[in-house]
């Protein structure tokens, strides 16, 4: 063994040692964690094909595989039919859909620009992820039109509010186009009632975008995809597989309910260098003229091998273990002393405080809350310099730093959790 590490340490690059190892089953730090060698193996012979997705003639068994994937994550779904995409990344997918959706409402906007648009607003729930601002930056719609509606305590939207909000943006003369639904936000892991925000974008006729990049996954499981009853309802969906599917970075999809051909009207640009009108094979197989990229990685060829060799039984398993996982760590968190949970986690979001034994029993004192926040910054230094494990921290509204764990990697077992809790106790039990 100590043969085998000099040598490791000899061949090895210093930037490969000294990474953070994501592939470890402690690595609880983000939605995504481990290695499928399927879909790495995918990855090499996409780096060595070096194939631009964009037309036909460059890459015919890759856009006929991107078509396939595509229909087949939509199916799941719900979608018999549709459209779709490969993005790089969950908030480009966002980003897409948002501006589908104006463009569906005002086509103009692509020629004429923004000075001749109303004043647009964006609904999404106080929890969602920032890329829906951030999109709002970008497109020029504003940040300050992103109206954020209210959850429950478990971070899901709250149909009612939403309706109310944009009853009053309509009074006060703004246009809503859009309404951002996350399924499986960023942080507490909710999933936002989409059957009933189904019938409010219905019945105020508004695209209904589902952001599912982290837990549109569950379509995998017979015994969970109930968290997205709803989600055939909506215009777009963003998924991505690189999360808890492990299809590696990046590997994410925007799926369309739309058989119009709007994504390639809003995106196309007519270059005919590319895109010439007289090939001799079917033009809608040149699919670069749906993206706002020129040059595009084979994202789907990861997936597409990762799904052929494990199957859907395979990624179901996954999905069902993950949730067993955190099932299993709640329980033994309940049992211990100076453990609280934020929430009853719904999905693979954990959310807890740790009080360390010199707080317990002064929740009333005035500096409590001060103290509490600065535990898990803390604790989180000392494991990192320990080089133990890595589990995420942040405040949230009104409520000071807490651990939140995202259980994903197949490779966590049992004593991985009871390891976690063990350790966070160890760390942190004599602050």
């Amino acid at each position: 063994n100590r043969i085998h590490a000099s040598y490791m340490a000899a061949v090895l690059p210093d930037f490969i040692l000294f990474c953070c190892t994501v592939g470890h089953p402690r690595f609880f730090n983000q939605q995504f964690a481990g290695v499928d060698y399927h879909s790495l193996a995918g990855r090499f012979l996409s780096e060595a094909l070096n194939t631009n997705l964009y037309t036909y003639e460059a890459a015919p068994v890759f856009v006929l595989m991107e078509n396939e994937v595509l229909r087949s994550l939509r199916l799941l779904i719900g979608w018999t039919e549709g459209d779709g995409i490969f993005c790089p990344g969950g908030s480009t997918s966002n980003m897409y859909a948002m501006n589908l959706a104006r463009f569906q409402l005002f086509p103009e906007v692509k020629s004429q620009g923004l000075c001749g648009l109303p004043r647009l607003a964006i609904f999404t729930s106080s929890q969602s992820h920032y890329s829906v601002k951030k999109g709002a930056g970008f497109l020029g719609i504003g940040t300050d039109n992103v109206i954020l509606v209210k959850v429950d305590d478990g971070g899901c939207m709250i149909p009612e509010d939403l309706d109310e909000k944009i009853a009053l943006v309509k009074s006060q003369g703004t246009v809503p186009f859009i309404v951002s639904c996350t399924a499986g936000t960023t942080v507490q892991g909710a999933f936002d009632p989409l059957d009933r925000i189904a019938d409010v974008c219905e019945k105020h006729k508004l695209w209904m975008h589902v952001d599912g990049a982290w837990g549109a996954s569950v379509l995998f499981s017979k015994q969970h995809r109930h968290l997205l009853k709803g989600i055939e309802r909506a215009n777009s969906v963003a998924w991505n597989p690189h999360k808890l599917l492990l299809a590696g970075l990046q590997c994410s999809a925007l799926l369309l309910r739309d058989c119009t051909g709007l994504l390639k009207r809003c995106h196309v640009a007519n270059a005919t260098y590319l895109f010439q009108q007289d090939k001799f094979y079917d033009l809608d197989l040149d699919i670069g003229n749906k993206s706002l990229q020129c040059s595009r990685k084979v994202d789907c060829l990861k997936l597409w091998l990762m799904w052929k060799a494990v199957g859907s039984s395979g990624l179901e398993e996954r999905v069902n273990k993950a949730c067993l996982l955190c099932r299993y760590f709640v329980q033994e968190l309940k049992k211990r002393k100076g453990f609280y949970l934020l929430h009853e986690p719904e999905f693979l979001n954990i959310c807890f405080w740790f009080i360390p034994p010199s707080l317990r029993g002064k929740e009333g004192n005035p500096d409590y809350q001060e103290k509490l926040a600065k535990v898990a910054p803390a604790i989180k230094e000392r494991m990192m310099k320990k080089g133990s494990m890595m589990v995420g921290y942040q405040p949230l509204e009104n409520k000071v730093n807490f651990f939140r764990m995202v259980v994903l990697s197949p490779l966590v077992s049992q004593e991985d959790m009871d390891f976690c809790l063990d350790e966070i106790e160890r760390l942190g039990n004599d602050m």
